[in-house]
C-alpha cells in the first residue's frame, strides 16, 4: 500500500458581528466588518489589515483576534494563527469557536494533546456538534486512542449521517485496522455525497492499490490532486502508483517534489527507495529506507523493501534482521522472503 489515509481539513469558525459586539466602539466594530467581507472573498492579506486595524482601535477585541487567526491560517500562516486564537482566548476565556480553531492548529502543527485538551475544554457546549466530534475523532486518532476515535466518529454520524468528513475519516480508521469492507463502504459513502471530496478521492485510491488495481487507483488519485495540488501525500501516492505500473521515470518528479514540500515525509522515501531498487542502486535505495525507518518505522512493508536493499548490497544478514523485523510487524511480504531466503 502506499500510505495510510489522509485526513481531509475541516473548516475552520468565524465570526460574525452581532450582540456580542454590541459594546465595542464603532470604529472597531466597523474596520471588524470590513474584515469579515474581505475573508469572505479569500483576500486574507486586506482581512488581516481591516482586522489589524480594529485590534488598533480595541485591543481586547475576541472577535477580531478570531477572525485575524483564520485569516492567517488560511494565508499558511500557522503560527500567526495560534498566537490570535490564544490571544482571543486570553481575552475571552470563554470563546468556544477560538477554542475550536486553535484545536485544529494544534492538530496540523503535531500537538494532538494539546488539541485534545482544547477540545475537552469546550465539550459540555459542542458535544452535540457533528463538526466537534468529528475533531475530537481526528485528536484521538493522532493519539492513537482507536476506540474512542470510533466512538466519537460515530457520534458524529449520529448527529449527521451525511458528515462527509466524518465518513472519511473513520473510514481511515477501519483501513488502519484492516476492516476493509467497513473502510469501504464508508469511502463510497462519502463520494457519493461529495464526489470531489479530495481526501475521500486519495482514500478510494489506496483502496484500489490493495486490490492491485492501480490503473484504475491512480485516476483517483489523480482526482484528489485536481482539487489539491500540493498535497504532499497525494503526490507520492501517484508516484508510487507509477512506479507500480513500471513508469518509474514520470513518477520520479512526483516523489521528488512530495519530499522538497514535506521532508519528513517517511513514505515518500519509501517510494524513492523502491524507485533506486528499480534502477537497480541498493546503496541509494537503502539510504532511503534507512531514512524512512527514522521517520516512521511503521510505513507499510519498509522492512521488506529495507531488506531487498540490504541483500542488493550483499548484506545478507541485515536483509534477514529486516524481514524478521517485518514479519513481526505483520508484513507478510517480509515474512515470505525470511521463510524463502533465511531459513
Amino acid at each position: 500500500m502506499v500510505r495510510p489515509f489522509v485526513l481531509p481539513v475541516l473548516l475552520l469558525n468565524v465570526t460574525f458581528w452581532g450582540t456580542s459586539c454590541a459594546d465595542k466602539t464603532d470604529e472597531a466594530a466597523q474596520f471588524f466588518l470590513r474584515g469579515n467581507v474581505q475573508l469572505q472573498k479569500r483576500e486574507y492579506k486586506e482581512a488581516i489589515r481591516f482586522y489589524t486595524e480594529a485590534l488598533d482601535k480595541k485591543p481586547d477585541f475576541a472577535d477580531a483576534y478570531n477572525n485575524r487567526g483564520l485569516a492567517k491560517f488560511r494565508n499558511d500562516d500557522r503560527e500567526g494563527a495560534l498566537a490570535d486564537y490564544t490571544r482571543a482566548i486570553e481575552a475571552d476565556a470563554d470563546f468556544g469557536a477560538a477554542y475550536l480553531n486553535r484545536a485544529d492548529v494544534l492538530m496540523e502543527t503535531g500537538d494532538a494533546a494539546g488539541s485534545l485538551a482544547d477540545l475537552q475544554r469546550i465539550e459540555k457546549e459542542y458535544k452535540d456538534s457533528t463538526f466537534y466530534q468529528t475533531r475530537l475523532g481526528d485528536a484521538y486518532v493522532r493519539l492513537n486512542n482507536t476506540s474512542q476515535a470510533q466512538a466519537a466518529y460515530d457520534r458524529a454520524l449520529q448527529l449527521d449521517p451525511a458528515n462527509v468528513e466524518a465518513l472519511t475519516n473513520r473510514g481511515a480508521l477501519y483501513f488502519s485496522q484492516k476492516a476493509y469492507n467497513e473502510a469501504r463502504l464508508d469511502i463510497t459513502s462519502a463520494l457519493r455525497i461529495n464526489p470531489k471530496q479530495d481526501a475521500a478521492l486519495n482514500n478510494q485510491s489506496l483502496l484500489l492499490a490493495r486490490e492491485k488495481k492501480y490503473d484504475e487507483a491512480l485516476a483517483y488519485v489523480e482526482r484528489a490532486l485536481s482539487v489539491r495540488p500540493a498535497q504532499p501525500y497525494y503526490l507520492n501516492n501517484k508516484g508510487y502508483l507509477l512506479l507500480m505500473l513500471n513508469r518509474r521515470e514520470a513518477a520520479l518528479p512526483f516523489i521528488q517534489e512530495s519530499i522538497r514540500i514535506d521532508p519528513a515525509n517517511a513514505w515518500a522515501h519509501r517510494s524513492l527507495g523502491i524507485y533506486h531498487l528499480q534502477e537497480n542502486k541498493a546503496k541509494e535505495a537503502l539510504t532511503e529506507f534507512r531514512q524512512a525507518e527514522k521517520l516512521d518505522a511503521t510505513v507499510e512493508q519498509l522492512y521488506y523493501y529495507l531488506g531487498l536493499a540490504e541483500s542488493g548490497t550483499g548484506n545478507k544478514t541485515g536483509a534477514c534482521e529486516a524481514w524478521k523485523r517485518g514479519e513481526l510487524a505483520g508484513d507478510e511480504l517480509a515474512r515470505k522472503a525470511y521463510s524463502d531466503q533465511c531459513k
